[in-house]
């Protein structure tokens, strides 16, 4: 059977051992981050039903929210056809996902005006 196809899990993690994890709203099916998982993180999300990530920049494990509030209570876990990719569907606390204190880290778009520029929105 293809992995398309299969109900067994088999995580596909790249080079560094991470998978890409999106976290979008639950409710509002807003995306609100992208963060890495390895597989310490993976299993600690599915433990606690809290997200938890692989901070590349820091090299250890990050429980979001931990120390700002802004904990993502983890609602559903769907999986990509090729099983290299995630996406958690959460309830975000606090003032939300980004660091910044927006909602989402996606705040900005990209427009072509004679090349690309970026510009700030608020959804």
């Amino acid at each position: 059977m293809s992995r398309d196809e299969t109900t067994a899990l088999d995580i596909q993690w790249n080079a560094d051992g991470l998978i890409a994890a999106v976290a979008q709203d639950v409710s509002t099916k807003e995306i609100l981050m992208l963060a890495w998982m390895n597989e310490e993180a993976f299993q600690k999300t599915l433990e606690t039903g809290q997200a938890h990530y692989w901070s590349r920049s820091r090299q250890e494990l990050w429980h979001k929210g931990a120390t700002s509030g802004a904990i993502q209570q983890v609602r559903e876990i769907r999986i990509d056809c090729d099983q290299d990719a995630v996406i958690l569907l959460v309830d975000q606390a606090g003032s939300g996902a980004c660091h910044t204190g927006r909602k989402s880290c996606f705040y900005r778009k990209i427009e072509s005006q004679n090349g690309p520029v970026l510009k700030f929105y608020e959804a």
